[in-house]
């Protein structure tokens, strides 16, 4: 069986503790998984009937399922007849890093707060190792560094189709570095990446603090730098502030160009409502577009998925575009961030990735060195993120008294203060946990 039908088996396994097996055999009998990536799932259904019926009442479940399995929000797709070959045909096609073909410097709104970075980046793309090499992109999450990062990507495979692209997130570099050390694919890797035209990395933070994969990436960017070829960097901080960086990284970061994004001021928030609405073929009312740029400040990506929600409501719901029907659309995101509370385990999820170590290890009675910081870690944030009694935490890792949990916390609350290498992990991890509900 391939990986994506078990995925569609699991989904099926999870939907039946909330439906009859009348339900599960009506509507998903003959349903078959088309193709799984980062953000969506395709599905398959043989009539149009079915197809309408499982987008209709159906969809939110499936993505349930999904986020219990992979602990991350997927959108899903429902084909019906007539729709799978053009499909398959369109993934043939699309062959280049898929489902960003939206990401370009056509759809990037530009505004004061990333006029400059928007510059940079078109003009690394149109002329890749000329000038501003390498390109240091930073500011907070979901401001669309990444958007500039895919559109440099997707502008220069169109004019220059021979040139190698890499696009990779710092996180996915050291995880396959780890890997290719395991499997003696070395040698493997280093071509992958040194061999590159392009080179372009997302969150290049998360590389700190690693040795193996920062004397990596040292020499990654010695042999691009020399052989004239573009790096892009993205990170939520200047190489400055990443105190876990190398030094000899730090400089090699700064020979180029840096230029940061910042929030987008309410004239751009205006615009990126406008500007996505529009694409989506959704003409909103002016007091609506200020209601949304007034409530939604924080960045591009909320704003957007607030014109999603409120696409998805009028066209289930049916209900006319006023300010009530907003407002009931994308309550959930109106709130005020302390009101989103991640749970203990997304906690505990993302301190294992970043450690990477199993969740079970993190729970149980391991005490070598790093297992107990990480473990300490997951507690302090449980503690400061969501407010849970030291009882609470303490069955949570495996039944551990209070004192214990009291000692944990104390621990780290002091490494906060005296130990700034400490300080910025945790403040690594929680950017990551945040991640997950915006």
């Amino acid at each position: 069986m391939n990986p994506t039908a078990e995925v569609w088996d699991k989904v099926i396994s999870l939907m039946r503790n909330e439906m009859t097996e009348t339900t599960i055999n009506t509507w998903f009998d003959d349903t078959m998984a088309v193709s799984l990536d980062e953000t969506s799932f395709t599905i398959y259904s043989p009539t149009r009937f079915k197809r309408d019926i499982i987008a209709a009442r159906y969809l939110p479940a499936i993505q349930k399922a999904l986020h219990e399995l992979f602990s991350a929000d997927f959108q899903v797709i429902v084909l019906t007849e007539g729709e799978l070959d053009a499909a398959k045909e369109t993934t043939k096609q699309s062959d280049f890093l898929p489902g960003t073909e939206e990401y370009t410097f056509d759809r990037f709104v530009v505004g004061s707060s990333n006029k400059f970075a928007h510059a940079a980046a078109r003009a690394v793309a149109d002329n890749p190792g000329q000038s501003y090499n390498p390109l240091f992109i930073y500011g907070e999450s979901g401001l669309g560094k990444t958007h500039l990062l895919y559109a440099i990507a997707h502008t220069v495979h169109e004019r220059r189709p021979d040139y190698k692209v890499v696009y990779i997130k710092g996180d996915t570099f050291t995880n396959e570095l780890i890997h290719a050390i395991r499997e003696g694919r070395n040698q493997e890797f280093r071509e992958k990446y040194r061999g590159a035209d392009i080179f372009l990395m997302d969150d290049v933070q998360f590389i700190a603090g690693r040795d193996s994969t920062q004397e990596e990436m040292f020499h990654t960017f010695n042999t691009l730098y020399e052989l004239k070829k573009q790096i892009v960097f993205t990170s939520d901080r200047p190489p400055k502030e990443m105190l876990r960086l190398e030094d000899r990284l730090k400089t090699r970061f700064e020979w180029g160009l840096l230029a940061d994004i910042q929030r987008p001021d309410y004239e751009t928030r205006m615009a990126i409502i406008k500007n996505k609405a529009i694409r989506m073929g959704m003409e909103l009312p002016d007091f609506l577009i200020q209601l949304i740029a007034e409530n939604i400040t924080a960045n591009v990506r909320q704003l957007e998925g607030t014109v999603n929600k409120i696409m998805a409501y009028q066209d289930l719901i049916g209900d006319s575009l006023d300010k009530n029907t907003v407002i009931r659309a994308v309550k959930d995101i109106f709130k005020e961030k302390s009101d989103i509370l991640p749970t203990a385990d997304v906690i505990i999820d993302e301190v294992c990735k970043f450690y990477n170590i199993e969740p079970a290890t993190l729970r149980g009675q391991g005490r070598s060195k790093d297992i107990s910081l990480a473990r300490q870690i997951a507690m302090y944030l449980i503690r400061q993120m969501v407010g849970t009694s030291l009882k609470d935490i303490g069955k949570e890792f495996d039944n551990r008294d209070h004192s214990t949990v009291l000692n944990s916390l104390s621990r780290i609350e002091s490494l906060v203060k005296t130990d700034p290498e400490k300080a910025e992990i945790i403040k690594d991890i929680t950017t990551n946990i945040n991640n997950r509900y915006e």
